[in-house]
């Protein structure tokens, strides 16, 4: 099996709809303020997960392992978005 068209347009219109969220939050409120750095950064983690579900869902034919792989993956995701967002390790990722 390969990544096909079908999977890519899939993860990119995901990405985009995710990323609508924020940029709606910035036009109700000033607690979400996101430049174009943030955008970015939140667009290739969202895609490089995406692409990295789908190439476990591919290849791995167990499906144990692949809800495991697949939790591990959104969790480094969450815990990544939760870092650059807020900081919450402190690391010189956020400027602390």
């Amino acid at each position: 099996m390969s990544l096909n068209m079908r999977n890519l347009y899939f993860i990119i219109i995901a990405v985009v709809v995710l990323l609508f969220i924020p940029l709606l939050a910035m036009q109700f409120t000033k607690e979400v303020n996101w430049d174009l750095f943030d955008f970015i950064a939140a667009s290739v983690l969202l895609m490089g997960a995406g692409l990295a579900g789908v190439i476990i869902l591919m290849k791995v034919r167990k499906i144990e392992f692949r809800f495991i792989l697949l939790f591990l993956l959104l969790m480094v995701l969450v815990i990544t978005l939760a870092e650059l967002a807020v900081g919450i390790f402190g690391s010189p990722l956020t400027g602390n």
